[in-house]
């Protein structure tokens, strides 16, 4: 018996979507979670341990086959439980925004159960191809991305909007962004942003600011304080130790900036998420 099946669809031009990078982390005692931002969409896939997803502040609990898809400039970060600690792989994916049931919202979860022995093959393929990175091994992980995606978008939940590449002045915009993100610790000046993206500062400061609204150098602050404020409710550090921490030059100016920004103190901050979760417990 001879069995035959013609392909006769048609499918995206193969540079659309691209895959950036994979990566495998695992929760050990060096691990700092630190909300941020990508200029990508991200995939993350929990395979095993417990723990907790913070996306633009809300936080989501996170368990194994649970998928996390995450559209460019949403922030979010990874909460692991210590007693069982989270492991998990991410996906950067490049040319490409999710569309879920949720209008609006830029990230959504999906519960994978009944497709983990098919992720965790396609997981272990990527990995192996660059770990070994024999030749071809670039085409053979997009095409694993691809088959990937079409799984997901046939859950009925998920869909794909494919992105034209932005104009150089966003592409600049977006490499200090992502600078400012990954740096925020560090004293960052205009300069310094002007020579990471190679264009003049004062367009660079007229260009960023048209794009997002913000300066750069208000948007290193603002991303300080939000750093600044997941410690405050995730630790008992001091401010001292908070305020070196995410960057600022003193204790005093983290102080004041955090309530020129929040309209409160970073103490009062803290004392009211205490009383918040203090009458949670009460209930």
């Amino acid at each position: 018996m001879n069995t035959r099946y013609d392909l006769n669809m048609e499918v995206p031009p193969r540079e659309s979507v691209r895959l950036l990078y994979i990566s495998k982390s695992r929760f050990g005692g060096d691990w700092h979670s630190v909300p941020h931002t990508h200029a990508c969409s991200e995939m993350f896939y929990c395979i095993s341990g417990r723990g907790q997803f913070n996306i633009e502040g809300t936080l989501h609990n996170v368990e194994p086959d649970d998928l996390i898809i995450v559209n460019p400039r949403v922030q979010h970060t990874e909460l692991s439980y210590q007693a069982n600690p989270l492991e998990y792989v991410v996906l950067g994916i490049e040319g490409a925004e999710f569309l879920f049931d949720q209008k609006n919202l830029g990230y959504t979860m999906l519960k994978c159960h009944d497709m983990r022995e098919d992720i965790l093959y396609m997981i272990r393929m990527l990995l192996r191809e660059m770990d070994n990175k024999e030749d071809g091994c670039e085409m053979i992980c997009q095409d694993i991305l691809e088959v990937m995606l079409v799984k997901l978008v046939r859950m009925a939940s998920v869909s794909l909007r494919i992105t034209t590449k932005a104009p150089s002045k966003n592409k600049e915009c977006a490499a200090a962004k992502r600078y400012l993100d990954e740096n925020f610790r560090d004293s960052i000046s205009l300069d310094q942003l002007a020579a990471v993206t190679h264009i003049n500062k004062y367009y660079l400061a007229h260009a960023f600011q048209k794009e997002y609204n913000i300066s750069p150098i208000n948007y290193l602050l603002r991303r300080r304080i939000s750093e600044s404020k997941a410690l405050l409710a995730s630790t008992d550090h001091s401010l001292t130790q908070i305020s070196e921490l995410v960057g600022f030059s003193s204790p005093s100016y983290f102080s004041q900036s955090f309530r020129r920004l929040e309209g409160i103190s970073p103490i009062e901050y803290r004392r009211s998420l205490q009383k918040k979760q203090d009458a949670q417990q009460e209930r």
